[in-house]
């Protein structure tokens, strides 16, 4: 029998007071590529944190490859991020997670910092540019001075630069022009992550539709099987326009 690449049960967490996952289950097997559709607020960013330990408490089990990842915590927030991600989760944060004073080329190696990963940076920076030829051009300039969608495909490049089984890229296309999104989305769903997984996090279906082997909403910190539920009154096919 395969061993899951995420599993995770029983799982809530949040911040302070406020709890914002309640009790979700999930499963992630070798090869998926997996969609998380939802709108602002509802909870995709908190479970991407709660995987790599960023979230301020916690309850519930996360195995990843089948070791225990989770558990109960309810304080030092990132203080098992380190180990977390050096047992293969990257993490593409929400945004532009850049560091804008770092070239291009500098960004997309600090995804390189194990021992192993930084051996192969070049290597590795090649694969990233043939997902993102963009920045071929921009390797020297200061990252601060990119466009937005530029910008993005540093982040997302940046979390590929490491020696990962699991991705998780929290709102890709956010901000951004819809041609632009479309191409970053397409270029994320075209890498061979061969017996790794993958999830995305959007608020926009249609980027994903066709895209990904399936597609979980997220509403009130609960998991839906239903999509249209978890984009409220925003009818699927219209959640962007394309």
């Amino acid at each position: 029998m395969t061993t899951p690449i995420l599993e995770i049960q029983g799982l809530s967490s949040g911040y302070g007071p406020v709890r914002v996952l309640h009790d979700l289950n999930l499963t992630i097997n070798p090869g998926e590529r997996v969609g998380l559709v939802g709108l602002n607020g509802h909870g995709k960013t908190t479970l991407l944190s709660t995987i790599v330990g960023l979230t301020g408490w916690q309850d519930g089990s996360i195995l990843f490859k089948g070791e225990e990842i989770g558990g109960r915590r309810t304080h030092g927030v990132g203080r098992k991020t380190p180990s977390i991600v050096r047992r293969g989760i990257a993490l593409a944060p929400q945004g532009d997670a850049i560091f804008p004073g770092l070239s291009v080329r500098e960004n997309l190696d600090s995804g390189a910092y194990s021992g192993v990963t930084w051996r192969s940076r070049k290597r590795r920076r090649d694969s990233v540019l043939e997902v993102f030829p963009p920045l071929t051009k921009l390797l020297g300039q200061t990252a601060g001075t990119l466009s937005g969608g530029e910008r993005r495909m540093v982040s997302v490049g940046r979390a590929l630069m490491s020696d990962a089984t699991l991705y998780l890229v929290d709102e890709p296309s956010l901000g951004l022009a819809p041609k632009i999104s479309i191409g970053l989305v397409a270029a994320l769903c075209e890498i061979d992550i061969g017996e790794g997984a993958m999830i995305i996090a959007e608020q926009n279906l249609p980027l994903l539709e066709g895209r990904v082997e399936r597609v979980l909403g997220m509403h009130a910190g609960e998991l839906k099987l239903d999509v249209g539920e978890a984009l409220g009154d925003i009818p699927p096919s219209a959640a962007v326009s394309l």
